[in-house]
């Protein structure tokens, strides 16, 4: 991991581009959209042979391979399945929102009525790991916001399998629709449909750079959650905290994919240089040590503050998707972080117990977008209508102020539509 300081790495974020184009990219992804768009489930079978190198012939997944699902995954994983699926529900559960009304003198009703969207897609990633968490951080809030048809979408193996795992997961939160199908082709036929796949109002989920651009792309004629980027942690420790939990932590998200951003941000240069050397020791043990390596040389920092304030501002400045304050007094400088996916406190709370089983979404704002995103929740499965009722005498008695105001902006048609009203009052 390169060490650094805190000013040094505030000047490096100055001349470092916001946001970076890949044209091939683009080509690729947009290609593959008005491929699917044209050709539904003939593309998905093409290109479901060419990336994932397995000709499907049914593109929902069976009963049958849901029950030969069961019989691979063990008991312990079925309870601890249920564990998270509990705690989950029971956090998000103080999320929902219900429609509400306003009455004010004269007769005015003014509300907001809450619905949930209808249609959901989940996108579950695949390839260098399986994860059922995910299909339980995605389908728990849709379900609690009252979503009446939710799909899930991942990709097969070599084997045009789906990973046992994620299909009981499915099933334990409820979801019977499962298709094989992976990347940006996925994404087209949630936002487009097919002759098997339905066409979605929202989808959700992470996913690989293809499946994100797919979702950048598709944004408008459906919506999405966000764009994700690859995994984040932040960890600000003092000299109070205990190295080895430090190391161990930032690895758990360096073990994501060769891209993943371990940061460290700490006042002691001791504990600098001991994580650097534990970081060395416990890589050595780990399956996932070539990834690792990777993430760690690429993107991995060790960041010197002089001062909590210094450090603290450093990690507003990253806005990270998980950020651990391993501090003395955690509660009371909490108030400090303003840009955070999710905020882990004290020795205790590392970050993979966010992962799976706390109850607080997993689904996260990366890239620095926690500076105006939020985590996945019950609040983005649902759409807001206005309600507005005006009865006769007290549309005359604004009547006046909405005409001035229309015919301020030159639109003739809003106060005559006013104005007939007033006429026929008045007659």
């Amino acid at each position: 991991m390169k060490l650094t300081t805190a000013s040094q790495f505030f000047q490096e974020k100055q001349n470092q581009p916001e946001q970076t184009n890949d044209s091939h990219l683009d080509t690729t992804v947009l290609d593959i959209i008005s491929d699917v768009k044209k050709t539904g489930d003939d593309a998905l079978q093409r290109l479901t042979e060419k990336f994932d190198g397995f000709k499907l012939d049914r593109i929902t997944v069976s009963e049958k391979e849901f029950l030969e699902a069961e019989k691979v995954v063990s008991q312990e994983f079925k309870a601890a399945l249920r564990t998270a699926r509990e705690n989950i529900s029971a956090f998000h559960a103080g999320q929902k929102e219900q429609s509400w009304f306003m009455n004010q003198p004269g007769g005015i009703t003014l509300g907001q009525k809450v619905t949930p969207i209808e249609r959901v897609g989940v996108y579950i990633p695949g390839g260098k790991a399986s994860y059922p968490s995910s299909v339980l951080m995605n389908v728990i809030p849709a379900q609690l916001a009252g979503v009446n048809e939710i799909a899930i979408t991942t990709p097969p193996d070599e084997n045009g399998q789906i990973s046992p795992y994620v299909l009981v997961a499915a099933k334990e939160a409820g979801v019977k629709t499962v298709y094989k199908v992976g990347g940006a082709q996925a994404i087209a036929a949630l936002a487009y449909g097919t002759e098997s796949i339905g066409k979605v109002f929202k989808i959700v989920g992470p996913g690989n750079a293809y499946v994100a651009r797919a979702k950048k792309w598709v944004f408008g004629d459906v919506a999405i959650d966000m764009i994700a980027g690859p995994s984040e942690i932040c960890i600000i420790a003092d000299e109070t905290a205990q190295p080895r939990f430090v190391s161990a932590d930032l690895l758990s998200q360096a073990e994501h994919d060769e891209e993943a951003r371990p940061f460290l941000i700490t006042t002691s240069r001791q504990m600098a240089e001991i994580v650097k050397d534990e970081i060395s020791r416990q890589t050595e043990h780990l399956e996932r040590n070539a990834i690792i390596q990777q993430s760690l040389t690429r993107n991995g920092r060790i960041i010197l503050a002089e001062s909590l304030s210094e450090a603290f501002d450093t990690a507003n400045l990253i806005a990270p998707e998980h950020l651990q304050l391993m501090i003395r007094q955690p509660f009371e400088n909490l108030a400090n972080i303003t840009n955070a996916g999710a905020i882990f406190l004290g020795n205790f709370s590392p970050e993979p117990l966010g992962d799976y089983a706390a109850g607080p979404n997993h689904t996260l704002p990366t890239s620095g977008t926690a500076v105006f995103s939020s985590p996945l929740g019950v609040y983005d499965f649902v759409k807001k209508s206005s309600v507005i009722h005006y009865p006769n005498a007290a549309l005359n008695q604004i009547s006046a102020d909405i005409m001035s105001l229309a015919d301020a902006e030159g639109l003739t048609a809003h106060a005559n539509s006013i104005q007939i009203r007033k006429d026929e009052s008045d007659a």
